[in-house]
């Protein structure tokens, strides 16, 4: 190769260089805590496929939501479906972008080796929240679904004070944190949330109380990352999300009962 030449390669070799960074972009990220394990995972992968950045804030979509229409902002909204919408009234996500991405259900779990108790039907269900010595779940006035949903349910059943007197929140929102480390003997949450951690699933919430919360994401109207935003949600509508979700305990397949 010619001194001209290799000029000419090493000219090349700077311009493409520079294309590469000025493509790459930070994307800012507020998510629901409850594909926090999944997305940290799938953040990883993205940013080493695409060279783009993600700086994400979890919290509850409540939360998050709250702040965004205080006046925050970020590149991309990754919330539960009812949280987005209501964003997405208010004007703050661009038209046509919004896509439902997973799903999951309520669920409930103890210390792994501890015994398991029924939660197959309603009553049984009532029955071991009414024999746990202490239950952990979200703080319902976080706003999160899985608390709101949770005091709901045992308002529902008659047991509201029973349950509310051996209540453990823990700061988080997430709960089977609580049950691994022995601070509490039953955790009610997200299933995908409790498969985070060193515990035992013993089911989902039982037909006549169950609800499937659907996970949205979706580009903010202001966003200066929007192309970037945009491809992450195609991302997390791909193949390898799915596997992904699926292996946190995620639903495949479009909801029957949805919040």
């Amino acid at each position: 190769m010619t001194t001209t030449l290799r000029r000419m390669a090493a000219i090349a070799a700077c311009l493409l260089g520079t294309m590469s960074l000025a493509a790459a972009a930070e994307v800012t990220v507020y998510a629901t805590v409850g594909v926090k394990h999944s997305l940290e995972d799938l953040a990883a992968q993205f940013e080493k496929t695409s060279g783009h950045k993600l700086k994400i804030t979890f919290g509850t979509a409540a939360a998050l939501a709250k702040r965004v229409q205080g006046g925050e902002q970020a590149d991309l909204y990754v919330l539960t479906r009812q949280a987005l919408e209501t964003l997405s009234k208010d004007g703050k996500v661009a038209d046509g972008t919004q896509r439902n991405f997973t799903s999951s259900l309520m669920g409930v779990a103890v210390k792994k080796g501890a015994p398991k108790p029924d939660v197959s039907t309603v009553e049984a269900f009532k029955q071991t929240l009414l024999a746990a010595k202490s239950i952990a779940y979200p703080d319902p006035a976080g706003g999160g679904f899985s608390g709101v949903y949770f005091v709901q349910v045992v308002e529902k059943l008659g047991i509201a004070e029973q349950v509310k007197a051996k209540a453990k929140h823990p700061t988080d929102a997430l709960a089977a944190r609580l049950v691994m480390n022995g601070e509490a003997e039953i955790a009610v949450n997200q299933k995908p949330e409790l498969a985070a951690f060193d515990v035992e699933i013993i089911g989902a919430f039982p037909a006549g109380i169950d609800v499937t919360t659907v996970y949205s994401a979706g580009v903010s109207k202001d966003s200066k990352e929007s192309a970037a935003a945009a491809a992450i949600i195609k991302f997390l509508e791909g193949p390898e999300a799915a596997a992904v979700f699926k292996r946190d305990g995620f639903e495949v397949g479009p909801p029957a009962k949805a919040s």
